[in-house]
Parts: C-alpha cells; sequence; structure tokens
C-alpha cells in the first residue's frame, strides 16, 4: 500500500498527535520521521526543521482551542459563559497536553504569522466568557490574564498528575470558578472593578 502523500499540514497533524503522547518537550525530527514512516532528510522536504513545525502545532493548537471555548460559551452569558468556558479550556489542555504546550512556547515570528489572529480569536473568546460582569475596558485585560492564569495552572497540574489530595478534581474544579465568578460580581461596581 502507498504512504499518503506528506503535506505541511499533514506534518503537523502527525506532530500534534505525537506531542501530545511523548510531550513538547520530546519533539524531534527523527521521532516525527518515524512516527510518519519515513528517513527523517524526507521531513525537510516538506519543512524547514523542528521549530516550524511546533510554530504549526502552536497555530494549530491555538486554532482548535479557540473554537472549543467559542462553541462553550455560545449563547450564554455571565456565570453560564464562564463555567462552559473554563471547563472547555480544562478538557482541552488534558487532551490536548502537547499541543498546548507549543501554543504556550510559541511567539509571533512577524507581523503576518498566522499565530496572531488564532491567538486573538482565543483571547476574544476569554473577552466573551467576561463579558457579562460589566468590567471597564481598563479591567478586562486583568481579568482575562487572572482567568487564564487560574485555568492554565489548575489544568496542566492536573495533567501533570499534581493533585495528590484524596479530594475529587472536579468539585476543586467547580468550587474555583463558582470562588471566581463571586469574586468578579462583588468586584464590580459601575463597570469598575474595585481592589478590596
Amino acid at each position: 500500500m502507498p504512504k499518503a502523500r506528506l503535506t505541511p499540514a499533514s506534518i503537523t497533524e502527525a506532530a500534534a498527535a505525537l506531542v501530545d503522547e511523548v510531550g513538547f518537550d520530546n519533539l524531534s525530527m527523527g521521532l516525527l520521521a518515524e512516527r510518519l514512516g519515513i528517513k527523517t532528510p524526507s521531513l525537510y522536504k516538506h519543512v524547514t526543521g523542528q521549530a516550524e513545525v511546533a510554530h504549526r502545532i502552536a497555530i494549530l493548537a491555538m486554532t482548535e482551542a479557540g473554537d472549543v471555548i467559542r462553541d462553550a460559551i455560545q449563547g450564554r452569558s455571565g456565570s453560564d459563559a464562564l463555567a462552559a468556558g473554563a471547563q472547555a479550556m480544562r478538557t482541552y489542555v488534558r487532551e490536548h497536553p502537547g499541543r498546548y504546550a507549543a501554543a504556550n512556547a510559541a511567539r509571533p515570528t512577524g507581523p503576518d504569522d498566522p499565530f496572531i489572529p488564532v491567538s486573538g480569536r482565543v483571547l476574544a473568546s476569554w473577552a466573551a466568557m467576561l463579558s457579562g460582569y460589566g468590567l471597564g475596558p481598563g479591567q478586562e485585560i486583568h481579568a482575562m490574564r487572572m482567568l487564564r492564569s487560574v485555568v492554565h495552572g489548575f489544568a496542566t497540574l492536573e495533567v501533570a498528575g499534581g493533585f495528590q489530595i484524596d479530594a475529587a478534581v472536579d468539585e476543586s474544579f467547580n468550587w474555583m470558578v463558582t470562588f471566581i465568578d463571586r469574586g468578579l460580581r462583588a468586584g464590580v461596581t459601575d463597570g469598575t472593578a474595585v481592589a478590596r
């Protein structure tokens, strides 16, 4: 049976699946070539090297994460949007830890980098999650950073097996999201978050 024709897109899909299995830090062109059933030099006919492959994984991950969050919060607002979006992000990290790590490691390579618009879609989804809280423009970025940091920390600790105490992890996550929801509601007065 002939091998499927390799393209940058098919290589990216294979690499993304690989890093979810072995970890982003363990990605290598040799391991990827082995996964594809080819010799390593054959990869360089389609991509320039490992840095390009990693960047392509990051773009794929941001595209997927943006879609997952958008779909989860569609038609929801306030605490419902917060809970659905946070859970969607947590699930994505658990299911795709390698590609999520690639996205966090990536930086735009220039003004035309496709990583920029897909990152913007993720930020827009985070902003939509928070839109029901009446945050002022100056406070929204702080709330997005806080929410991203908390969900990222929880999900990556969970993937790494960092929760060893005998208590339901789902209950802890729900408690955390409820705590954030209450904090956002308590800290907003006339559209501006108030330090307490």
